[in-house]
């Protein structure tokens, strides 16, 4: 399968391969999750008889009922009217300011010398009048009622002024709304007429006064109104469609209301809402990209990428399924099956087998899915405290499984997330403000902490199939590998002992300095119990494993030696393969030596007089390609050469190590890996660090004599 893989992204690239991934994941959740979100609908006709009896799906908003209610509500809020004092004083001042303009004109033509024709002192006075507005006061007086005025005497007019503003501003201090007018006016005129004072010719013109005086004290403030209609409709509940409500029964006919009805929660087949399905879309849409941007921006090699993505996305999907299948089963329980859910099982796998980022956003992209997927009640788009349960539970997983270096480290965690769900079961259950029975409150702490034993034994259970099928290397893996128990270590063991102990010391230099660069030192500890198990296949060419004291290369050819010498790496190789070891050890064993030069037989050669291109005498690498093989590639060089050192000490120590480093550098060795000379040096001080507690000095003691 991984040749296949790598096949494949070879051809079209590792971009286009992670579109293709993403589309295929996308489209199968959205067929997973289409259902959740689709509804049940009815192929029904209004005034049909209804073939079986129909329930609410969900719980809705009835806005033709809601908007019906709130009208009468509306309609029943009286206007809200204010009294305004200012009404009759503003009126009085009229009646006076109206008086004031007759005397005016009055004394205007008195003071003239030449007489003025009565039509023209009634026009003059007219046009004075004029400039009162009309719409605050308006007199249609006659000709003769000007006329009549006019020839009063400014004692009466005076009078007659004073007398109607008093009557007109007791009558004003009461509450007159304009559909009163009229009696109200009438009423003022009854006073006017039984008052005494009036002169009898100006009698009509005063009552036309005093009619036109009387207007509305009590107005109704339209804002106030609008906010008491508003506060009634908003006090209206609004009218719900329930969850489980008959909307028609089974014979009966289908009328226009529970046909509406059946229209509004979008059960019939030509009414169903296509926008549930476009969110669905929306909500993958964004899922999908973010996982782009993550795996688009990954800073590891192409063939980590691409493992990393199929794991997460494989975990993930089988997510979706199991939500699926307790979404089947869900109805036929009174209680929310969903939180027997494993929280914890998506990021741990993820984590473990893939990336920590990537954890954290399936984390979330289950957690969104699971809150779509068991939705219900009112105008719900998720289940909020599914949602938030899964989030909880995941990132309780992420947050306290910090390393994983036994089975027990999963069995912690475990421990963690049930009292992570646990904690938030008391407070859904509190929040919720019900009563539950102890069968209730048994469920839902029993699932709290199943819902944790499933995430741990799931992310056990799986873990092996995932490594087997994409090769992966997992923390767990590395541990199982160092066993001495493997058949590989044990073949070492009993068949090249002295390359056991090497490959024994070179792990203990190798994962020190690896912790100190920041790189992967189980990796590199692992990596170097089987960089040298190609040396099973001619153990006695090998020097650490001449028990005997003969050397087989003294009576060969200096090329056949190197030969030998050279195919250890592949020969390992070759077998790591077979026991189908991860690819990461296989390249260990492969770029251990790099292109290095077997320099003791090219120069026996030369010694020999023998001619050779240089390349007979090199490794085939490739060159280390990453951190952790360019330390195994000195610490191996290293250890062998200080084991074979006479008296060691500090110093001799410290040249030979930097010797062999910069002998690498010279060659080029490191030049295919990020490998910096900073790191360089910090790898050199912790091997002279390392190799100097182990080869220490001793304290001679004294012979005794017998």
């Amino acid at each position: 399968m991984e040749k296949q893989l790598r096949k494949i992204t070879e051809l079209i690239g590792f971009r286009y391969f992670l579109m293709a991934v993403l589309i295929l994941t996308g489209a199968l959740q959205f067929s997973l999750m289409y259902g959740d979100v689709k509804g049940v609908t009815y192929d029904f006709k209004p005034l049909q008889l209804a073939p079986e009896t129909v329930r609410s799906t969900k719980t809705i908003e009835d806005t033709v009922k809601t908007e019906q209610e709130r009208d009468k509500a509306a309609n029943t809020v009286m206007p809200v009217y204010q009294f305004s004092e200012d009404v009759a004083k503003q009126r009085a001042a009229m009646i006076t300011s109206l008086f004031d303009y007759v005397l005016e004109v009055k004394a205007d033509i008195e003071s003239r010398k030449e007489p003025i024709d009565v039509e023209d002192q009634v026009a003059l006075l007219r046009k004075k009048l004029e400039t009162i507005d009309g719409k605050q006061l308006s007199l249609p007086f006659s000709d003769t009622q000007l006329e009549n005025l006019l020839i009063q005497s400014e004692a009466d007019l005076t009078k007659s002024s004073t007398q109607l503003s008093k009557l007109v501003t007791e009558h004003l201090q009461k509450k007159i709304r304009v559909e009163n007018l009229p009696a109200e006016r009438d009423a003022l005129e009854t006073k006017i007429r039984e008052q005494r004072g009036y002169p009898d010719k100006i009698l009509s013109s005063i009552v036309l006064i005093g009619r036109a005086s009387i207007i509305e004290t009590e107005t109704e403030n339209k804002e106030q109104t609008k906010a008491a209609i508003q506060q009634a409709k908003d006090a209206v509940e609004p009218t719900r469609i329930l969850q489980g409500q008959i909307i028609v029964q089974e014979g009966q006919v289908i009328d226009n209301e529970a046909y509406r009805q059946l229209e509004l929660l979008g059960m019939v087949s030509n009414k169903a809402s296509m926008k549930p399905i476009a969110g669905l879309a929306i909500l993958i849409l964004i899922q999908m990209m973010f996982m782009f941007i993550l795996f688009e921006r990954m800073e590891t090699e192409e063939r980590k990428k691409r493992n990393a993505l199929l794991v997460t996305v494989i975990v993930y999907s089988l997510s979706i399924v199991l939500m699926k299948f307790i979404g089947l089963v869900a109805d036929e329980f009174d209680v929310t099956i969903a939180f027997l859910f494993p929280t914890a099982l998506a990021p741990m796998l993820v984590r473990l087998l893939a990336d920590d980022r990537a954890a954290v956003l399936v984390t979330v992209m289950t957690a969104a899915s699971a809150g779509v997927m068991f939705q219900e009640g009112y105008s719900s788009v998720m289940q909020m405290e599914v949602t938030l349960y899964i989030i909880f539970g995941g990132f309780a997983s992420l947050f306290f499984m910090r390393s994983v270096e036994k089975r027990s480290h999963i069995l912690q965690a475990v421990g963690v997330i049930s009292l992570t769900n646990l904690a938030f079961i008391a407070f859904y259950l509190l929040m919720t403000q019900s009563s539950y029975g102890i069968s209730e409150l048994m469920f839902y702490f029993t699932a709290a902490i199943t819902s944790a034993l499933l995430s741990g034994a799931l992310t056990m259970g799986l873990l092996p199939f995932f490594e087997s099928a994409f090769g992966l290397l997992s923390t767990l893996r590395l541990i199982e590998l160092s066993n001495p128990n493997h058949p590989l270590l044990k073949k070492l063991l009993m068949e090249t002992p002295g390359t056991y102990h090497h490959s024994v010391m070179v792990a203990n230099l190798a994962e020190a300095a690896c912790e100190a660069i920041g790189a992967d030192g189980l990796l590199a500890r692992v990596g170097c119990y089987y960089h040298d198990v190609g040396k099973t296949k001619r153990p006695a060419f090998f020097i650490e494993n001449q028990m005997s004291g003969v050397n087989p290369h003294d009576s060969m050819a200096p090329e056949t030696s190197a030969e030998i010498i050279i195919a250890h790496t592949t020969d390992g190789a070759e077998m790591l393969k077979r026991y189908k070891m991860p690819q990461e050890i296989i390249d260990i064993a492969l770029q251990h030596h790099g292109t290095s030069l077997l320099k003791f037989f090219l120069f026996k050669a030369k010694e020999e007089g023998k001619v050779f291109d240089e390349a007979i005498f090199r490794y085939p690498g490739p060159k280390p390609q990453t951190k952790e093989a360019a330390v195994i590639s000195v610490a191996d060089s290293v250890e062998a050469a200080v084991r074979s050192m006479k008296e060691p000490n500090a110093e001799k120590i410290h040249k030979l190590v930097k010797s062999i480093i910069d002998d690498r550098v010279q060659d080029n060795q490191f030049d295919e890996c990020d490998i910096s000379i900073k790191e360089l040096k910090c790898i050199e001080q912790v091997l002279c660090e390392t190799l100097n507690g182990i080869f220490h000095s001793r304290i001679e003691y004294p012979k005794t004599e017998k």
